[in-house]
C-alpha cells in the first residue's frame, strides 16, 4: 500500500466516511443551481435556469443563453414588482421562492373581458390576459409626469388613465416627433404601448407605455385592434 493511500485510509478511520468529498449527485448540482445568488452581469447554468422559470412564468421573452443581461434584468424586476419584492434585480432566495410559488398577480380589473392589457402605473407593470389569465407581465416606464419641450413639439409627459382598445398597430421601428418606437400598439391618439432601448425603473417616457424590446415582439404578437387597455392611477 502506498504512502498516500495509507494516509487516506487512517484519515477515514479517524474521522469517518464523511470526510471524503465525493463528487456532487445530480439532485445536489440543481439544489446549487436553484440558491446560486445571481445578477447582472453573471453567467451560467444558474443564469438559464433562472431564465428557463422566468420565461415559464410569463416574464421573459429574451434569448435563454446562460447571461444576465439587461432583458434578464427587466424580467426579475417584474417579478420582484409582483411580488412586491423591492425591484433591484439581486436573485436571492426570495426571487428562487416567488419563482416556485403560485402568481401573487392580482387583476385590476377582473371584469373587464377574458382579452385585456392591464396596465399599472403605481408599481409600473404591464400584464397581458388571455381567457382570464395572466400570460404575459412586464415592467414599464410611463409618463413621466412633467412638462416637456423636444424638436419644437411641447406638452406634459402623462399616460391617460382610463378604459381604451387599441387603434392602430406600426410593426418594427418607427420615429415619431418624440423618439423611436418599436412595434407599436396604439390606445389614445399619439400614446402607445411600445419596445424602447431605455426603459428604466422609473416613469421616464413622454405619455407612452415603455416595454424591454424582447417582451414587446411577444406583446405584438398577442394583441390586434380592438383589444381593451385598462390604464390605471398611483392610488
Amino acid at each position: 500500500m502506498s504512502t498516500k493511500v495509507r494516509g487516506i485510509a487512517a484519515l477515514v478511520l479517524a474521522f469517518g466516511l464523511p470526510f471524503l468529498v465525493s463528487k456532487p449527485t445530480g439532485a445536489e448540482e440543481e439544489m446549487g443551481t436553484e440558491t446560486a445568488v445571481l445578477k447582472p452581469g453573471d453567467r451560467g447554468e444558474s443564469v438559464t435556469l433562472l431564465q428557463q422559470r422566468l420565461h415559464n412564468r410569463g416574464y421573459y421573452y429574451g434569448k435563454i443563453n446562460g447571461v444576465y443581461d439587461e432583458q434578464t434584468m427587466f424580467a426579475v424586476w417584474a417579478l420582484q414588482k409582483s411580488g412586491r419584492l423591492k425591484p433591484n434585480g439581486t436573485v436571492g432566495p426570495e426571487v428562487w421562492k416567488a419563482l416556485e410559488g403560485p402568481s401573487r398577480n392580482r387583476p385590476m380589473v377582473p371584469n373587464g373581458g377574458a382579452n385585456r392589457v392591464e396596465v399599472d402605473l403605481r408599481d409600473q407593470l404591464l400584464t397581458l390576459y388571455r381567457h382570464n389569465r395572466p400570460v404575459l407581465i412586464s415592467h414599464i416606464s410611463s409618463g413621466a409626469e412633467e412638462p416637456y419641450c423636444l424638436n419644437g413639439k411641447c406638452g406634459n409627459a402623462v399616460t391617460p388613465v382610463g378604459d381604451f382598445r387599441v387603434t392602430k398597430r406600426a410593426p418594427g421601428w418607427t420615429t415619431g416627433p418624440l423618439g423611436p418606437m418599436y412595434n407599436s400598439l396604439y390606445f389614445v391618439g399619439g400614446v402607445a404601448l411600445h419596445g424602447a432601448m431605455r426603459v428604466p425603473p422609473w416613469p421616464a417616457s413622454h405619455g407612452c407605455v415603455r416595454l424591454p424590446l424582447a417582451v414587446s415582439k411577444r406583446l405584438y404578437e398577442l394583441v390586434g385592434v380592438g383589444d381593451r387597455v385598462y390604464v390605471r392611477g398611483k392610488i
